[in-house]
């Protein structure tokens, strides 16, 4: 063993470590990021729950002994060997964790409610490289953690429990605080240094705003509630069920509008229905009441007005996500938009196009999807 630990402090990748030293964290948060975007399947599988259990815990127990290096508490053992290597795995589990709510955010159709903690994490990550004691700045460290911590319990009890509402998210999030709160007070007690830096009060302080942050982007609807996903969105001119597939017919956009299937104009004739087609992903054995919300924009008003909301259940498990449609007729022209809602009025995603009455039985470049 005391070989080998020779042999690698003399590698050269060791000396490419130290020469590089200060972009190893941010290269590392990188890595983390990359590694999860490649790697994590269904957020209900196995390996990735053991993986993201396994980061924030190698997470918690890094950042402990990491921060007791400088009271010497790790002299003469073998910890003390890789100390060297603890902010790049600080780094690299930070990146990890925190790309797991945005990739599972991003595979909703309805990105711009993941743009909001997207820039979140993006102001964490210039923080990091800016702040001149970059991660050792335990101010900035703790905040991360208890950022991390709260998104992960977010969509990880969810998963476990088999239950997702406004209570399991707030209960969620305390655990989490409580977490949070338990780590920082351990290492303030047993490091001498820590209390040297930081006062315990405002990093309480800190914690606790960063809890109310979530807690305020969540009830505002300005977050989707992971783990439900929107996976697809369609508005089509038909729909047909055989043999357990949807076979949707649609007219395609033809703009360079990547995150949108359907074309926004909607050339419709009165005596047609208008479909809109929704696939959202769920946990294994997770029940939830999912509604459509079909809505008008009324120009006179310049509001929308609520037309009607049509419901059914969705059951978890499927890997396309469960499949549901409804669909209305008689509609006005003009723009619309159908918000795929949760009981509790948390928003999955978006459906939006515009209605353009015609007289024609045919729509032009009719395409047609199986799902």
């Amino acid at each position: 063993m005391k070989r080998a630990l020779v042999r690698f402090r003399n590698s050269p990748f060791n000396k490419f470590i130290r020469r590089h030293q200060k972009y190893g964290p941010i290269f590392f948060f990188i890595v983390g990021f990359i590694f999860d975007t490649l790697t994590l399947g269904r957020i209900d599988g196995w390996y990735v729950m053991i993986v993201l259990c396994l980061h924030m815990l190698l997470l918690t127990a890094t950042l402990f002994a990491f921060n007791l290096i400088d009271d010497g508490k790790w002299k003469n053992t073998w910890i003390d060997k890789y100390q060297d290597y603890f902010p790049l795995a600080i780094q690299f589990f930070f990146g990890s964790l925190s790309s797991a709510y945005v990739i599972y955010f991003s595979r909703s159709v309805s990105l711009s409610r993941a743009a909001s903690f997207l820039v979140i994490l993006l102001i964490l990550l210039f923080a990091n490289e800016t702040l001149k004691k970059r991660i050792s700045n335990k101010y900035l460290q703790f905040s991360v953690y208890a950022f991390i911590s709260f998104t992960f319990s977010s969509f990880m009890i969810p998963v476990f429990i088999k239950e997702m509402n406004n209570i399991v998210f707030i209960i969620s999030g305390a655990i989490s605080l409580a977490c949070s709160l338990f780590l920082i007070t351990s290492i303030y007690k047993t490091s001498p240094s820590t209390r040297a830096e930081i006062h315990l009060g405002k990093m309480t302080g800190m914690v606790l705003l960063i809890y109310v942050l979530i807690n305020t982007f969540y009830f505002f609807k300005l977050i989707p509630p992971v783990p439900l996903a929107l996976e697809n969105g369609l508005v089509a001119h038909d729909i047909r069920l055989e043999n357990n597939r949807y076979i949707i017919d649609y007219e395609e956009e033809e703009s360079l509008i990547f995150w949108r299937d359907h074309k926004f104009e909607f050339s419709h004739n009165p005596d047609d229905n208008v479909y809109v087609f929704s696939s959202i992903f769920a946990p294994t054995e997770l029940k939830k009441s999912i509604f459509h919300r079909w809505k008008w924009y009324n120009k006179n008003t310049n509001d929308w007005e609520l037309v009607e909301d049509i419901g059914y259940v969705i059951e978890g498990g499927r890997d396309g996500g469960y499949r549901g449609y409804t669909f209305k007729k008689n509609v006005k022209p003009g723009l619309w938009k159908v918000e795929v809602i949760t009981e509790e009025e948390m928003i999955l995603g978006v459906i939006d196009f515009e209605i353009k009455t015609t007289a024609s039985k045919a729509p032009k470049k009719l395409k047609q999807k199986v799902f």
